[in-house]
């Protein structure tokens, strides 16, 4: 029986038939042994001429590609044929002239000029010779670059790529040919393509995923050919080292350290380290000593897998953005703004000087501002001081005023019973030096009165007013009329006691730049007559929630500079930065001058707050320093260091100008009101422009009443009183007449005036001390008497009354003039008071 053979498969048959003819492959031996039958012939042929007809496409399509290049070579080959031909027959002709030579001198000069023709020709065949040879070796190079890239063997590429360059620069031809150019392009081209493939691997390599916060590094893998070693030549062969050390450092910087070193963050995570992988995991505390660990894996990673050419030029990059960060930040943060902690910051000291010895065994170098942070432990530690101290005053001045608190002021002076009387008419509240009354230390009765008021303007402030449950000063003191020669004796001993004795300004502190808008005082004092005793008055005045805490950061300041100087803290790290402590106060004191004005202005009588803060802060410091002179648990040293006599006097110059600055702008607002520079009597609906002035001084006595001491509050408001009297004063002599109805009516704005009085009336209600605190009110008040007088009675003020001590004799004159007509009676009135310049005898 015979066996069924299965018939090839005529697609099978065509496939090998192909395959044969254009690789020379044989088939399979399941197909070859397979008997051939004629009708799958025809498929194979057909299958044939299908293969024949695609290979003839192709090659005509890279003859197309390629037509002008053959063409190129067809005619330079032909052209070297040529030249090759001719050189062969020039050969045989000089061969054949040189068996037969002619003697005409003419065959020898051709014969020389061919000889010539042809070793060019054959140098030039050389030439081109070599240089196609050139051509074919940098082809096949670059044929062999495409090999290592295709395999991923980067090192071996860019070998084998600088080496084409080199070959390509060898060729002996001019760099435009065309051939040179292709080959050129063809090496950029792989170059680029060996730089993708270099990315990959590096990629590879080094992983950074900044999302995931992790950072995988290896030193090589099995299936890359290419290790991190190699991987850093193929940087410096694209020059490409400070760009990829800038991003590797960006990439772990965010991905590991920012995380890390974030201490804003309410849970800080920490750093592991797995294998080849380090990751930013889990939790850990805001300790400088968990920091330093996690940074150590961090630095100890980098050293122990890339490459020590990578890590010494990463390292410039990465330290001082770490550092910095280490320092300004976590250091900083550890110092203590005060000896307290000393302990624990000594022991971040030590943790510091620590890491650094860890860094520099792992090869880092660059510490910078880390191993300075070490060795200037001082000058940190008082930075930190200076950072707080002033912190603290901007802090505490931005919560604004906070509660009004009222302080005392108590100032010692010697006086006569003369001078108690008058401040006992003010209202002062006072004892003598004993704690006793007055009354029963000079052994006068209860119940005399006390004695009038002196017409001239007092210089001495009025003292603190006596509660209202208080019974009378005056009658508490009991001082009544004496002798005559006795008050006389007195009297003569005050003024010799004033003569001899300081600047009255002195006695408050107050520098020379204030102007005479300032607080003024006087104390008088003498010991050697028995009659002038010790006096102390007392007035309270507010302050604001401000001064009280700076107070109490310069005293805790000093306090520590004081301590650094004791031998316990000999051994200290900061004790040398004791001297620098007591400089810090001073810094304070700057800083709250400055901004202080910004943070009072905005609040109403803030400039009076702001004089009576500063004022106090003065005096409190002055009885500081003068307290800490006499301390006996402090050193030598440390007394002798603090100095704030000049910070004293920079605040008290400082509260003055407040306070002028106050008075300046309340008088400039009271001008406006008045006219501004326009002759307030002159302009329409006078009678409101006034009743608007008069308002305007009510409400700001009304304002400064709560804030001012009495003393100070009356020469305020005096000083605003005053510059209303001067104002109309100087409106009404500016004016060129004065009818009587005219005279009335600025006589009737001057009463409404007046009634400014009682702002100023003393305890006993009596006299108003109006003239005390405003220097031209009684020139109103005479202003008012003369325009409201006929001629008699303005002879009678000025020859018999007072008129003298408050008007010139032409601004006498220039009131006559406008107020009466000129006729012999006038005009013997204005001789005799020309003749009479001071007819009270001043």
């Amino acid at each position: 029986m015979a066996t069924d053979t299965p018939e090839p498969s005529a697609t099978q048959l065509a496939q090998a038939l192909v395959e044969f003819s254009l690789r020379g492959s044989f088939p399979e031996e399941n197909v070859s042994s397979l008997p051939l039958k004629p009708d799958a012939l025809a498929e194979a042929i057909k299958a044939l001429a299908d293969a024949r007809a695609k290979l003839q496409a192709e090659i005509h399509a890279i003859n197309e590609d390629t037509a002008d290049d053959v063409r190129a070579w067809q005619t330079n080959a032909q052209s070297v044929q040529d030249d090759m031909i001719r050189s062969k027959a020039l050969a045989n002709e000089i061969i054949k002239t040189s068996e037969a030579p002619a003697v005409s001198g003419k065959d020898t000069h051709d014969a020389e000029a061919k000889a010539e023709f042809l070793v060019r020709e054959l140098n030039y065949n050389a030439q081109v010779q070599e240089a196609l040879k050139g051509i074919r070796t940098v082809n096949r190079t670059l044929d062999e670059v495409e090999k290592a890239r295709d395999e991923r063997r980067i090192l071996d590429a860019l070998h084998l790529l600088e080496r084409s360059w080199k070959e390509l620069d060898a060729i002996p031809v001019n760099k435009s040919c065309r051939a040179i150019k292709l080959l050129d392009i063809r090496a950029f081209e792989l170059k680029s393509d060996v730089h993708e493939v270099f990315d990959h691997v590096w990629n590879t390599l080094i992983n950074v995923d900044v999302e995931k916060h992790t950072v995988s590094m290896s030193s090589g893998r099995d299936d890359e050919p290419m290790s991190l070693s190699d991987a850093v030549i193929g940087l410096q062969a694209y020059k490409e080292v400070d760009r990829r050390t800038a991003q590797l450092w960006a990439s772990l910087n965010a991905a590991v350290l920012v995380p890390r070193m974030d201490m804003e963050r309410e849970t800080l995570p920490g750093i592991q380290i797995q294998d080849n992988t380090l990751e930013v995991k889990g939790t850990t505390d805001k300790s400088v000593e968990s920091l330093f660990t996690d940074l150590e894996k961090v630095f100890r990673f980098l050293v122990e897998r890339l490459p020590g050419d990578l890590v010494e030029t990463i390292s410039p990059t990465l330290l001082p953005g770490v550092i910095h960060r280490v320092t300004s930040v976590w250091l900083d943060s550890a110092v203590p703004s005060s000896l307290n902690d000393m302990a624990r910051f000594q022991q971040v000291i030590a943790l510091a000087k620590s890491f650094c010895a860890t860094l520099r065994k792992l090869g880092f170098t660059n510490l910078g501002d880390l191993q300075e942070w070490t060795e200037s432990a001082p000058r940190v530690w008082l930075s930190k001081c200076r950072e707080a101290a002033l912190d603290a005053v901007r802090t505490k001045l931005s919560k604004g005023f906070g509660e009004p608190t009222r302080v005392e002021k108590i100032e010692k002076q010697m006086v006569s019973k003369s001078e108690g009387q008058k401040i006992a008419a003010n209202g002062a509240a006072a004892v003598d030096d004993d704690g006793e009354g007055w009354g029963d230390a000079w052994g006068i009765g209860d119940d005399e009165p006390p004695k009038e008021e002196p017409k001239e303007v007092e210089k001495k402030a009025a003292a603190k007013p006596a509660d209202d449950g208080e019974e009378d000063v005056a009658d508490a003191w009991g001082w009544g009329d004496e002798a005559a020669e006795e008050e006389q004796l007195i009297e003569e001993t005050r003024k010799k006691t004033e003569m001899e004795d300081e600047d009255p300004a002195d006695a408050w502190g107050w520098g020379d730049d204030t102007n005479n808008d300032a607080p003024t005082a006087t104390a008088t004092a003498t010991k050697s007559e028995p009659e002038i005793r010790e006096l102390v008055l007392k007035e309270t005045y507010s302050i604001s929630s401000m001064p009280q805490p700076v107070l109490d950061l310069i005293a805790a300041i000093v306090e520590d500079g004081a301590a650094l100087t004791q031998d316990r803290h000999a051994s200290s790290p900061v004790a040398a930065a004791a001297a620098g402590l007591f400089g810090v106060p001073t810094l304070a004191l700057a800083l709250f001058r400055a901004i202080s004005p910004h943070y009072y202005a905005p609040k109403e009588g803030g400039n009076m707050f702001l004089y009576n803060d500063a004022t106090w802060l003065s005096e409190k410091l002055a009885d500081f320093s003068a307290t800490w002179k006499t301390r006996h648990d402090i050193s030598t040293r440390a007394q002798n260091m603090l100095r704030l006599d000049n910070d004293v006097k920079a605040l008290q110059g400082f509260a003055n100008r407040a306070y002028t600055n106050e008075l300046s702008l309340k008088k400039m607002m009271l001008r406006d009101r008045l006219g501004g520079e326009q002759n307030l009597l002159q302009l329409d609906d006078t009678e409101s422009y006034v009743a608007s002035a008069v308002s305007m001084v009510r409400s700001i006595a009304l304002e400064w009443e709560p804030i001012l001491a009495k003393s100070v509050w009356q020469q305020a408001v005096g000083s605003m009183v005053d510059a209303l009297a001067s104002k109309i004063v100087s409106d009404v002599m500016d004016l060129p007449s004065i009818g009587q109805e005219e005279a009335y009516n600025i006589a009737k704005h001057i009463a409404s005036v007046e009634e400014l009085d009682d702002l100023f009336l003393p305890r006993n209600g009596e006299v108003p001390l109006t003239a005390q605190f405003a220097g031209s009110w009684l020139r109103l008040k005479y202003l008012s008497e003369v325009l409201q007088s006929n001629l008699r009675d303005v002879r009678y003020l000025w020859m018999e009354g007072e008129l003298s001590l408050y008007f010139g004799v032409e601004e006498v004159l220039d009131l006559i003039g406008a107020s009466f007509e000129e006729n012999a009676r006038t005009r013997e009135v204005v001789k005799e008071i020309r003749g009479n310049p001071r007819p009270r005898g001043e």
